[in-house]
């Protein structure tokens, strides 16, 4: 079993079908398929074989799905690397997980000679045009490694840059098996069209764009950086038909003022953090479309939970658990709660990590008799809902009460002048932790204004004392809101 297998039997059926393309630059499946064997021909070379480990640091371009597929079908394993990462993250994660081969996009050349050089990682640039013409040069290497489906296929680095780096380490099976549950969730076809503006070196874009949509004969249009207006003209101008993105996409595009009717978009799919009720509501009013909530992490390949459509959707929630994945909630006491109450959320099933890259602690504080301890706090209501309140570590404790930092958020979200909005707590005295926002506004709005507003709708010890007004909320690449990088002095307090 392995990943690239999908790709060479799609190829057999659906040769001269476009499967990636990024602007006017299209890589058929046939092509894809052939030069993948020349790239796994190339590593081959150097002697780079099952089990090495060969890191890749590419924005969408269709380049990354020919040294995505080229390394697995060489049996090596993809770390898939952040491009805008600094050089100490680089050398950090090269030699965490003794990357043999680092291939980079030309443009971060010298950031990633810089992070490689501490380490023993060679370094391989991708130029458009060049690549390919290099590897015309190349023998194809039409063998593609036999693995085993527990065998590690990509190794995904959580996010931060403190400690020592956590690597996930995701099998043939797990991806295969996820990639193909979406497929069929999505009911993807070969006259679907998917917007690829997910990050591809992360696992959602990844999984539920790349692998889901090779998987089921479709195409997907790259996106190398979400803008609002840049997407909806990729989406007219392509004729996508599935949009998969997280809140911060699905909010800009709410936003933008040429974005109007958008009922050509059969399946929208949020996840990554929790979307306002707000916007999904909007979608469906103002755009005729309904977005789909999904639920998961790396750890989970990502998918672990989704709505469904008609009576499988619930509004607020992150649906059920996924084919052959169970999902349940855990009290402080280790026993499974009761309906209605709130504790962590686990995950047991075949999209479960292997584990942590050689950090067998980790793995095994994080995986408890085959459940997967995701530090998610959660509900779930007599029909099997899930419902996620947030995570373990932003729960504020002010005075003794607990205070759910989601909730407020959605208060928030409520006001019309609210864009974005993050509540977190803050040292303080007496009371151990204070509540504070940090907002970005749609329209004009005092501080006192918003505090009443959510005054009025949370118990007295639930709103925020202090609000800051920013023009932008600082964002990883993948789409989530920094709580960790929200400090004062960037902030206008009121």
């Amino acid at each position: 079993m392995n990943l690239a297998d999908r790709l060479h039997t799609a190829a057999g059926r659906l040769g001269g079908r476009a499967v990636l393309t990024l602007d006017e630059a299209e890589l058929t499946y046939g092509t894809l398929d052939e030069l993948s064997a020349r790239l796994a021909g190339l590593l081959r070379g150097r002697g780079i074989g099952p089990g090495d480990r060969v890191a890749i640091m590419l924005p969408n371009v269709p380049e990354f799905g020919v040294v995505y597929y080229g390394v697995l079908r060489a049996g090596a394993v993809v770390v898939p690397l952040d491009p805008l990462l600094k050089r100490r993250e680089i050398a950090a994660y090269l030699g965490d997980c003794g990357a043999r081969l680092l291939i980079a996009w030309h443009a971060f050349a010298e950031t990633a000679e810089a992070g490689s050089a501490s380490t023993s990682t060679d370094c391989f640039f991708v130029v458009p045009g060049e690549f390919r013409r290099l590897l015309r040069g190349v023998a194809a290497e039409h063998e593609i490694a036999g693995m085993g489906a527990d065998d590690t296929a990509v190794i995904h680095y959580t996010s931060g840059t403190t400690g020592r780096p956590k690597g996930i380490e995701l099998t043939h099976a797990n991806l295969g098996g996820n990639a193909a549950t979406v497929a069929r969730m999505h009911a993807l076809g070969v006259d679907d069209v998917v917007l690829g503006a997910l990050p591809l070196y992360h696992t959602f874009g990844q999984t539920c764009s790349l692998n889901a949509t090779v998987h089921a004969g479709a195409r997907l249009t790259l996106l190398p950086r979400f803008e609002a207006g840049r997407a909806l003209e990729v989406i007219r101008r392509d004729g996508v038909t599935v949009f998969q993105g997280v809140p911060t996409m699905f909010i800009a595009l709410l936003d933008h003022p040429g974005a109007s009717d958008m009922s050509m978009l059969r399946v929208c799919a949020s996840g990554g953090a929790a979307l306002p009720l707000d916007v999904l509501r909007a979608y469906q009013d103002r755009f005729g479309c309904q977005i789909i909530e999904g639920y998961g992490l790396s750890e989970t390949s990502p998918v672990a939970a989704t709505n469904r459509g008609g009576d499988g959707l619930r509004a607020g929630s992150i649906g059920w658990p996924i084919r052959g994945v169970e999902m349940k909630v855990m009290a402080e006491d280790g026993r499974e709660a009761p309906c209605g109450a709130i504790g962590e959320i686990v995950v047991r099933g075949p999209n479960v990590m292997k584990g942590y890259w050689n950090d067998p602690v980790a793995t095994a504080e994080a995986i408890r008799d085959g459940w997967f301890y995701t530090g998610d706090l959660g509900r779930v209501d007599d029909d099997g809902f899930f419902f996620l309140v947030d995570r373990r570590r932003d729960v504020i404790i002010r005075g003794g009460y607990t205070v759910y930092p989601r909730e407020v958020e959605e208060v928030l979200y409520e006001h019309p002048a609210v864009r974005q909005a993050a509540v977190f707590g803050v040292p303080h005295p007496e009371l151990g932790e204070e509540i504070e926002a940090t907002v970005s506004l749609r329209a004009p709005v005092t501080c006192e204004d918003l505090r009443d507003f959510v005054k009025e709708r949370v118990a007295a010890y639930k709103y925020p004392r202090r609000i800051s007004f920013v023009a932008e909320l600082p964002m990883s690449a993948t789409g989530k809101i920094l709580k960790s990088a929200l400090t004062r002095p960037a902030a206008t307090p009121r």
